[in-house]
């Protein structure tokens, strides 16, 4: 059986990726747009658990509920004894209407357990030891390292996804894949980056049907730019 990295494969070398012009150009392009919400979060705080908290609550949620409702609990529990002292019902009500609020409520108290009991209330810098946490995936566990501890890691949602593989850099059938092939090709300077300015370009400009092709900062460097995007 293949390894993650190596059933997905890269579409381009390195070197014929221009990568400090590309980025150059979306940092200008978006420099002035709003920032994803857990990225909202992490500037305020740069706190690891503010950022775990605000990502779990963000799967499948839009942006301005996980705004509003990251706020609310972390208001009410700004740490793990105080996240875990809080009846799930409570936190369900409080992150509500983010998708699957219940499961949330119930992966969130138990993380905060854990947390308590095995890491000295402290958020683990620790890829394998986050994935063992309830609720957390390989999207969460990249965040809150790269945004909660500034530790270069590769966050792919479906944004980095769908962009990376429209641009021609990658070509991959899933997030997990796509993380694997982007290490191998895109500069470590970039790592924290990318999932920040691709999550604000694919939510407001490349989206997932009818992408501004017209107005796109890096449209000359995409290599598909008959979109029949189907990731």
């Amino acid at each position: 059986m293949k390894s993650a990295s190596e059933a997905s494969r890269t579409s381009r070398s390195n070197k014929e990726i221009p990568w400090d012009d590309v980025f150059t150009r979306l940092y200008d392009f978006l420099k002035h747009k709003p920032l994803p919400a857990v990225s909202e979060v992490a500037r305020k705080n740069h706190d690891p658990f503010r950022v775990l908290v605000s990502t779990m609550i963000s799967l499948r949620t839009k942006d301005e509920v996980t705004a509003v409702a990251s706020e609310r609990l972390l208001s009410r529990a700004p740490h793990p004894e105080a996240l875990s002292r809080l009846r799930r019902e409570e936190i369900a009500s409080l992150i509500y209407p983010a998708g699957f609020y219940r499961t949330k409520a119930k992966n969130l108290k138990e993380a905060a357990r854990l947390l308590l009991s095995r890491f000295d209330s402290r958020v683990p810098a620790n890829l394998e030891i986050l994935l063992s946490l309830p609720g957390v995936g390989r999207k969460t566990a990249n965040l809150v390292l790269n945004l909660g501890f500034n530790i270069d890691s590769i966050c792919v949602d479906t944004h980095v996804h769908r962009i990376s593989n429209r641009l021609g850099w990658i070509e991959t059938v899933n997030p997990e894949k796509s993380e694997y092939a982007l290490m191998e090709i895109l500069p470590r300077k970039y790592w924290i980056a990318i999932n920040e300015l691709l999550v604000q370009f694919g939510q407001q400009h490349c989206t997932p049907l009818s992408p501004r092709c017209s107005t796109c900062p890096v449209h000359s460097y995409c290599v598909r730019k008959k979109v029949t995007n189907r990731r």
